[in-house]
């Protein structure tokens, strides 16, 4: 065996030891909430309004969260993916904070043009602990985008969500 394989070996094994020891939280969930877009030029219709996600990822040591979420706007037609890392601080038993950073792709129409930009952005909020299963969250996010299309330029969304996860 040569030492670049021994190397790589020793590598894998002391990075898959870490993660086995890891306290491991899976979970997934839904949420509802409010979404505005900074959208300029001629655009006729709404910019703000409902907003629907799906969600699922792990939470790692109870302070790390890695997570998939995908979100619907029904007023420009956006489909939004991303993926996000969050940091969280438990305050007790019930709450915690959480800040991170968020990055993936959204699919918008406006005026019957469509386009994929990459967004990325930031969120903050508070986890409520209902139980060892369940929990509330209440979210901010900040994504910036740079979708351009004939006359007008989709700049930056926020969004404010209420959430439901399940641990597994």
């Amino acid at each position: 065996m040569n030492k670049k394989t021994l190397l790589g070996a020793l590598i894998v094994s002391s990075l898959s030891t870490g993660v086995i020891a890891a306290d491991l939280d899976w979970f997934a969930g839904a949420g509802v909430g409010y979404q505005a877009d900074n959208v300029k030029g001629m655009y006729n219709g709404e910019d703000d309004g409902a907003t629907y996600q799906l969600r699922g990822g792990v939470i790692i040591n109870n302070n790390h969260r890695v997570m998939g979420t995908y979100a619907y706007m029904d007023e420009l037609s956006q489909n939004t993916f991303l993926a996000s890392y969050d940091y969280i601080h438990p305050l007790n038993e019930k709450f915690s904070l959480f800040a991170g950073a968020s990055m993936g792709a959204a699919d918008s129409e406006i005026n019957n043009q469509s386009s994929t930009e990459f967004v990325w952005g930031g969120q903050v909020g508070a986890i409520y602990n209902i139980n060892s299963n369940w929990s509330a969250e209440l979210s901010y996010r900040y994504l910036e985008q740079d979708y351009e299309e004939a006359n007008f330029s989709l700049n930056d969304t926020q969004q404010v969500m209420l959430s439901i996860d399940y641990r597994f």
